[in-house]
Order: C-alpha cells, then structure tokens, then sequence
C-alpha cells in the first residue's frame, strides 16, 4: 500500500505557493521532481498530468486551505454564510429603513 504525501508553504519571498509531494510505498519514499512543460497537439487529447485518491486530494486541498487559499466561487460553507450575511443586511434595511 502507497501513501501520498502533500506539503503546501507559501513561500516568505514572493507570492508563490510551494507545493512538495512524496510518496511512501513499502518503507521507500519517493519525492516528485519539477514538472516538464511541453509542446502538444490542440486537437488531441492528452492524459492527465496526475490522478489522485480522495484523501490526497483532500490533503492538498487542505494544505492549500492552510496557506490561506479559499474557494473563489462562492460556493460550500464560506458561500453559504456570504450569502446569509446578504440577507441579513437586506433584513436590517427593510425593518429599520426610514426609523430614527
């Protein structure tokens, strides 16, 4: 059995988030290397770079979390109270407007 390991850091000297990966299997652990960008074929499709299990997708999401990256859609808990506050700030102009 292979265990995924993430580390997320936002790095201290610009506005990057450095992301570490390893893999344990059999009491050996593998570190990822740097990606390699290469040219491809629009019209093609192409495999993705990586798969992962839930639980590693959810230690990268929450490694990223910690590094203070949130959700830009709006959506899940942080959607959700966005959009109470909303409706309490329309309550409070429809019950005191006009009120001294």
């Amino acid at each position: 059995m292979s265990t995924m390991i993430f580390q997320a850091t936002r790095a201290p000297w610009n506005t990057s988030i450095e992301l570490h990966m390893a893999v344990r299997s059999e009491g050996v652990l593998s570190v990822a290397q740097p990606v390699v960008m290469k040219a491809a074929d629009e019209t093609q499709l192409h495999d993705p770079f990586m798969r992962l299990d839930f639980t590693a997708a959810q230690m990268l999401m929450d490694e990223l979390w910690h590094c203070g990256l949130r959700p830009t859609e709006g959506t899940g808990s942080a959607g959700s109270l966005a959009a109470t506050e909303r409706h309490l700030q329309d309550m409070r102009k429809l019950v005191f407007e006009g009120k001294p």
